[in-house]
């Protein structure tokens, strides 16, 4: 990862109220449990989960760098993140796996993105606003690019 530039991702929303970072307590349910072979003898007590992950900097990032050259535009994200799975969240190498929008949080929605025969970054739909789309339930604040549902 670039340590000179600020990472694409971040440990938590802080933002949110009430948000539950789940830490913990995965390893009191497995320690006592009959073995499942000869050869197991004690599990892990660090899992592998990876909680309280944040891309919606990356997705931004990937919005504002829409008709640039994506091999410019993925070395770059590549070097300030983790690991290089979130970026094809949104960004869709095949034509035939292209989506219009991608759910990436329980109300968080963000424009799909394909790379053209060109190698350039393109919106799957430009022409979708926040403003075409409805939310499912009117519980929630849902968000398309970071606008509500139904503004701009």
């Amino acid at each position: 990862m670039n340590r000179d530039k600020k990472p694409l991702y971040r440990k938590v929303n802080t933002r949110a109220r009430g948000v539950r970072h789940n830490f913990g307590g995965d390893f009191k349910y497995s320690r006592n449990k009959k073995r499942e072979s000869i050869e197991q003898t004690k599990g892990s007590m660090h899992g592998k989960k990876e909680r309280g992950l944040d891309y919606t900097p990356l997705f931004r990032f990937l919005l504002s760098k829409v008709g640039t050259d994506w091999n410019e535009v993925f070395s770059e994200a590549n070097s300030r993140l983790d690991k290089s799975e979130p970026i094809y969240w949104l960004v869709a190498l095949n034509i035939d796996e292209k989506e219009d929008y991608v759910r990436t949080g329980e109300s968080t929605y963000f424009s799909g993105m394909y790379v053209d025969d060109n190698g350039k970054l393109q919106l799957t739909k430009p022409e979708l606003k926040a403003k075409d789309l409805t939310p499912f339930c009117d519980c929630c604040t849902h968000t398309l690019n970071g606008k509500l549902f139904g503004s701009e």
